[in-house]
């Protein structure tokens, strides 16, 4: 049996059995509708431009848009608050916060509240995305985010944001025109998939004190630096783009203050620097291809027991550089475009070692500005010489089993 009532001559509920939906018409209210609705009933919104300020959500209700509804907070705060659990809200267009000094404003923010999905919508012109507060278990996908290339970067905010929560999963969104394409502060047993963040005018992707996260499938393009990771354990890497992060401060990922990081199967291509690792224990980095960056991995002698195994190095300007001595890491079965050996053995592994750090290299960790003499002849000689009778790089950076050769070209 269904019935139907009419409200305000554009709202109608259709009641089957247990199930409600509610469908609200161009000209309608949201907020009305939601005001009428039943724990877990359905609020159907049909294309238009609904403009009433910030909409609230406070029981678990399905919000779902048709033909692209338009919601619009005007500037003005807000746009839609979730303060309720259960809550899906898809197919919208939702743009129009304020921008504040003080206040976090969101065009979609979840506060205290588990089991959200926030799904298929674009979300545009506002100063935070998608604002995650305190939320267990929720599924963030297929969203684009994007801010307004032309505002500031001090007016921007973070595209998608998450503080304080767990079980989150981040798939499949595109990013762009941000502070920080995707942020993420507290973050535990989370994963980030199939992501694209690009032209954020910070970090493609930064993430703080988040634990046993999963990072993969992700595009890191043209940002201001790549990923910054930082005072995190037990974080995996893999199978992402950092690409075309370049400027004076940029690179494609910064490992600060890391234990027990897997980076696996990555391309890091026409950055500043592939990987900056700075104070991490434990790192395995392997199985990753260098392409044309400047340093390739700025690897500082206060990280401990990290490996790198089976990566690829080609036409970088720096393969490898660190800022001192003694540096307990291992180096073992990678290419190296510029390894120079011999295979006698025939077994695929160079018969001596390599060093893939230069002279030159060494030169520009201790003074900088030397890189202007990069193209110079004399940089060249020093570096020949070094290749053949090696004594002023650190021995500790060594490759005792270079690869020869890698498949796939």
């Amino acid at each position: 049996m269904i019935r139907t009532l009419i409200l305000l001559s554009s709202l109608t509920i259709a009641q089957c059995g247990m199930a409600h939906i509610c469908e609200v018409r161009s000209g309608g209210s949201i907020t009305q509708a939601l005001a009428t609705t039943m724990d877990c009933d359905t609020v159907r919104v049909s294309a238009g431009h609904y403009q009433e300020g910030t909409i609230t959500i406070e029981r678990p209700v399905v919000l779902l848009g048709e033909g692209w509804p338009v919601i619009d907070g005007d500037g003005k705060g807000e746009v839609i608050v979730v303060k309720a659990s259960h809550v899906t809200i898809q197919g919208f267009v939702v743009r129009g916060t304020a921008i504040s000094d003080v206040n976090d404003n969101a065009a979609i923010k979840c506060i205290s509240v588990s089991d959200i999905t926030i799904s298929g919508n674009r979300v545009e012109d506002s100063f935070f995305g998608v604002y995650l507060s305190s939320v267990a278990r929720a599924f963030v996908q297929d969203n684009r985010v994007i801010g307004n290339a032309s505002t500031p970067e001090g007016r921007r905010a973070n595209g998608i944001h998450l503080w304080k929560c767990a079980h989150i999963s981040v798939e499949r969104n595109t990013v762009m025109h941000h502070r920080d394409g995707i942020y993420l502060e507290f973050v535990t047993d989370s994963r980030i998939e199939g992501d694209t963040s690009a032209h954020n005018s910070r970090y493609g992707l930064h993430f703080m004190f988040s634990h046993r996260d999963r990072y993969t499938r992700n595009v890191f393009r043209d940002n201001g630096a790549g990923v910054a990771v930082m005072f995190t354990h037990d974080v995996i890497m893999s199978d992402n783009h950092f690409e075309v992060n370049r400027g004076a401060s940029a690179y494609g990922l910064l490992l600060k203050e890391i234990n027990d990081a897997t980076i696996t199967g990555n391309v890091f291509a026409d950055n500043t620097v592939g990987i900056l690792i700075d104070g991490c224990n434990r790192a395995q980095v392997k199985d990753n291809r260098f392409h044309a960056n400047g340093w390739a991995v700025r690897l500082l002698a206060n990280s401990l027991d990290c490996v790198f195994e089976g990566n690829r190095f080609r036409s970088n300007t720096f393969d490898m550089t660190t800022n001192g001595d003694l540096v307990k890491s291992t180096l073992k079965g990678n290419y190296w475009d510029r390894y120079r050996g011999y295979d006698l053995d025939h077994d695929g592994h160079g018969d001596i070692p390599h060093r893939p750090m230069s002279v030159f290299g060494l030169v520009t960790e201790r003074a900088p500005y030397a890189m202007v003499l990069s193209r110079s002849l004399m940089v060249n000689l020093l570096d020949q010489t070094e290749r053949v009778v090696p004594t002023l790089t650190p021995a500790a950076l060594e490759d005792k089993s270079p690869l020869m050769r890698i498949a796939n070209g």
